[in-house]
């Protein structure tokens, strides 16, 4: 082949490959408007969610069949629309269904009879909290509320919810069914099982740093290790504070003295503050670190929330 013709067919490759190109950067836009599109429809998060991850993440199905697009909010969790049914259902009367309650809750729920209480017979609750939602099935949910009232009792009630393919909308599809509470979660053994000397240099350090974090009585900073930053509580809640009982993880907390610098130890404190209203027994996990003889806290934690952290 002559280097002419070779050169005149080069030359119209490049045009077709630019438009091959070109087609494709298309397909992209076009499939990055849709999901942000489809993200608009199903609410701010799903939104965020769109434009975060861009057109990469479309992938080609696997059929011929087109696949069923399934956004994040089609999961939501019909939680608190149940917990404000329940509210407004326990609220109203079939002999009032022109009150707000009533009418709160047929509009949340349109096919569902509203409950018939003698007057006075009983109270209003006090407060009504959703503890547990299941999802039994695509847009089916069940949803477990709890309605706690002012002389003690406890009552929970089991909502079928459906949400609709977007998971934008929700309805209350039946009659609330009373149902018995939660089980008590089995509790493992604590990993705090050794006891630290309430007369040791350890106890005395946590004593001394709860009195400046709980009642004000000290700079809370002179009692953290480098780089730690805790704010005390402002303004202090308590006018004193006693340290009842300290238990650790680590041996080394247990040791008479103050072990080598860097020594870690994590030990759970239980506190008794008091104030003008009364005693509050108090709870707190709390890692201490060894320097220049002294105990240093470490990290100031409340079940699995850190409350202490680093400066960056």
């Amino acid at each position: 082949m002559s280097p002419g013709k070779q050169a005149s067919e080069s030359d119209a490759a490049l045009p077709m490959a630019a438009g091959a190109r070109l087609e494709k950067m298309r397909r992209r836009v076009r499939l990055s408007r849709l999901a942000v599109l489809s993200a608009i429809a199903a609410g701010p998060v799903a939104l965020g969610v769109a434009v975060m991850s861009g057109p990469t993440t479309v992938a080609a199905a696997p059929s011929d069949k087109p696949a069923a697009v399934r956004s994040a909010a089609a999961a939501a969790d019909p939680a608190g629309y149940a917990q404000v049914f329940v509210d407004a259902w326990l609220r109203s009367s079939a002999g009032d269904a022109n009150s707000a309650q009533a009418r709160l809750a047929q509009s949340l729920a349109p096919d569902v009879d509203l409950p018939d209480p003698v007057a006075s017979a009983q109270p209003k609750p006090a407060e009504v909290t959703a503890v547990r939602s299941a999802q039994r099935e695509d847009g089916e949910w069940a949803v477990t509320v709890a309605a706690h009232y002012a002389d003690g009792r406890l009552r929970y009630f089991v909502v079928p919810v459906t949400a609709d393919a977007s998971g934008a909308s929700f309805t209350v599809t039946g009659a609330p069914g009373a149902v018995a509470g939660p089980a008590r979660a089995a509790v493992g053994k604590s990993p705090y099982g050794v006891s630290v000397a309430s007369d040791g240099d350890l106890s005395l350090a946590v004593s001394e740093f709860f009195g400046a974090y709980l009642t004000g009585a000290g700079e809370v900073d002179r009692y953290l290790a480098p780089g730690v930053k805790l704010s005390p509580l402002s303004p202090a809640p308590y006018t004193s504070v006693a340290v009842q009982r300290v238990s650790a993880v680590e041996e080394a907390a247990a040791a008479g003295k103050v072990p080598v610098d860097g020594t870690s130890v994590r030990v759970l404190v239980q506190v008794e503050a008091r104030d003008s209203g009364g005693r509050w027994p108090l709870g707190y996990e709390l890692t201490l670190k060894a320097r220049s003889g002294r105990w240093e806290v470490a990290a100031l934690e409340s079940g699995t929330a850190r409350d202490g952290g680093r400066r960056s």
